[in-house]
């Protein structure tokens, strides 16, 4: 699965998710894009997930016919030893995980 880090998100994350393409939005180009901008460029370039701690996306973005799952990390911090703990759980989720769907991971 192609997933894209949202640049919100510590970037060593990614290393987690060993079993897929993972990039983050610096290393893709798309660092600085608001969410709706973002959204776009990533369906654009191929991706199927956006991992982001923003949980304001569901609020300020419709994913209604959008090809892209958002996943939305909620640990007790953004701070990755914090986002780790999530790793599992969200790995899991990403195993049914449907376009324009809206995923939470975590307890927050």
């Amino acid at each position: 699965m192609r997933i894209l880090f949202d640049e919100c998100v510590d970037e060593r994350l990614r290393h987690s998710f060993r079993d897929h393409d993972c990039q983050t939005a610096r290393r893709a180009g798309l660092a600085g894009l608001g969410n709706g901008k973002l959204l776009a460029a990533a369906e654009a370039l191929g991706f199927e997930v956006l991992v982001t701690v923003d949980q304001n996306i569901p609020y300020q973005r419709d994913l209604v016919g959008r090809a892209i799952t958002v996943m939305i990390l909620r640990g007790a911090t953004v701070r990755l030893t914090d986002l780790l703990i999530l790793v599992p759980q969200a790995l899991e989720a990403l195993a049914t995980s449907q376009p324009a769907q809206v995923v939470r991971v975590g307890n927050r």
